[in-house]
């Protein structure tokens, strides 16, 4: 029997979340390098995976399949596609950064606090998260990938409530008040998306007879499992709504910005650059692969509520006085785009779409860990309380800027090819689609260099005059996340290579062909 490679790679963070949680309360440091080898080593195993994966071989590798609860059809299967497999390495790259970056989010506020174990629970809810968005990526039976699914929502909660920003204007009776709003909200939204989804988890059971996504993908192929139009169109509905929760789509997105305000900085990477990522994915591989007729049905609407979202939040980051709130909603606006590349249903939309959730990842990450150091020195998120802050911490205010020049979409950085993907994709079937999404673009090149001016050029303000350039370790978190912007914009070769097959194999799901471009015959 071969070594379970896809169990191993999320076993192990649970494993060390266990682990950490259990380390006595004295031992503070101990829990985080802990912490930090386990989030390296299953970094190692997401590498391994990578490896391993081959591009050209059968569309789900290094499978396992063991019976589970037989009586009800459900299996722990696990298997993996080539855009599994790029955000799971995503996902496991990240982590150790997250745990970096918060090295000190979770300290206890002084001597003697009652709070229990504060630092080894921060880092032990962070490893439960990775465990569990690990298996929503590897996870083929539709009953498993919905504990996991649901499951994160338990450590999230905690994290946003539990370990909030300690930077708030109005004290931290309110921004406790305020923390506990955020993490409420969150967890209502996600867990009514959850309990229709798991409807319609029912409803499928119903009528395929089980949960295994290949079989049932297959017995769609093979014309022995022929669902009803209106059946297949409210499954679909059920499995979307939740997704579309997770993404965040507009007009479901309104938790997201509170989260990310409330959260420490880590913590809100790790809601938008990991955990949401898991809605955009399940679009990909249940809603596309189960109910392809339906998905084309309502790929209309989606688009239209995809275009929304990407003007509505870029608008409503231009307006913004927080921060942490305009990235927030710069991640609205860029889940739009991720959404209307995979119902544009093209080979560029998709294959862009796929880019655009690994490059996002990787530069909200750079962009508000970066901001995070930066507040974390003020001890404010206001924009108007920073100002000249490039004339004393020049590094922190290059890789803010890089930072946010990824977010905008510069040619030369990774989301640059994924946006442009997603927008040829689009405007080839749907060119009105294509050409209102372009003001996106626009829109966020403004929020992006007005926050850059506000808080790093002009005048330096006697509240920032002192503040010291980036340490150690925070280069250690923001230099490869902006080596890595750079390398992927200038070569994302290796990234396509693995995204392209499992993208045609998607588009094959739904039958549909690229449109060609019409050529006017030579005269």
């Amino acid at each position: 029997m071969s070594f379970p490679l896809l169990t191993a790679t999320a076993a192990l963070p649970a494993i060390g979340a266990i682990a950490t949680a259990a380390v006595p309360a004295a031992q503070r440091t101990a829990a985080k390098w802990l912490a930090l080898l386990v989030s390296l080593a299953t970094l190692g195993l997401a590498i391994t995976t990578l490896v391993r994966f081959d591009p050209d071989g059968d569309r789900y590798q290094l499978t396992e399949s063991h019976a589970w609860i037989a009586e009800f059809g459900v299996r722990y299967e696990l298997g993996v596609d080539g855009i599994a497999v790029a955000l799971i390495a995503l996902t496991a790259l990240l982590i150790p950064f997250i745990i970096l970056a918060g090295w000190h989010d979770a300290d206890p506020l002084e001597t003697g606090s009652r709070r229990w174990r504060p630092t080894q629970g921060f880092f032990a809810l962070i490893l439960a998260v990775e465990a569990m968005v690990i298996l929503s990526f590897e996870a083929t039976d539709v009953f498993l990938f919905y504990i996991f699914f649901e499951a994160m929502l338990i450590p999230m909660y905690f994290l946003i409530g539990g370990f909030g920003d300690r930077a708030h204007e109005h004290g931290e009776k309110v921004a406790s008040t305020q923390r506990s709003y955020a993490a409420v909200k969150f967890l209502l939204y996600n867990l009514a998306g959850g309990l229709i989804m798991l409807a319609a988890v029912i409803g499928l059971y119903v009528v395929a007879g089980n949960f295994s996504l290949q079989e049932i993908a297959e017995a769609r192929a093979n014309g022995s499992l022929d669902m009803a139009t209106n059946t297949e169109r409210w499954l679909f509905l059920g499995f979307f709504f939740a997704f579309a929760v997770k993404a965040p789509l507009w007009p479901l997105h309104t938790w997201l910005p509170n989260a990310m305000g409330e959260a420490t900085a880590p913590v809100a990477v790790l809601i938008t650059a990991v955990v949401d990522k898991v809605g955009t994915f399940a679009m990909l591989r249940f809603c596309l692969q189960l109910f392809p007729e339906a998905s084309k049905w309502a790929t209309p609407v989606i688009l239209v509520l995809a275009l929304i979202s990407i003007i509505y939040g870029a608008l409503l980051a231009v307006g913004q006085r927080d921060i942490k709130r305009l990235v927030a909603y710069a991640s609205i606006s860029h889940f739009g785009f991720i959404i209307m590349g995979i119902f544009a249903m093209t080979s560029q939309g998709q294959s862009g779409a796929t880019l655009y959730m690994v490059n996002h990842g990787i530069s909200t990450a750079a962009l508000m860990l970066v901001a995070g150091f930066l507040i974390s020195r003020r001890g404010s998120r206001l924009i108007a309380d920073y100002g000249g802050v490039q004339k004393v911490a020049p590094v922190l205010a290059g890789t803010f800027l890089i930072g946010g020049l990824a977010t905008l979409s510069l040619p030369g950085l990774a989301p640059f090819v994924s946006e442009f993907l997603v927008l040829v994709g689009t405007f080839a079937r749907y060119p009105v689609i294509g050409i209102i999404a372009t003001f996106g673009i626009v829109l966020a090149a403004l929020y992006t260099l007005v926050l850059y001016q506000r808080t790093m050029t002009g005048p330096v303000k006697p509240e920032v005059s002192a503040m010291p350039d980036l340490r150690v370790r925070e280069l250690v978190v923001v230099a490869p996340l902006v080596a890595l912007l750079i390398f992927l914009g200038v070569y994302p070769k290796p990234l396509t290579d693995i995204v392209n097959p499992a993208v045609k194999q998607t588009m094959s799901d739904v039958e549909q062909k690229d449109p060609q471009p019409e050529v006017e015959a030579a005269k």
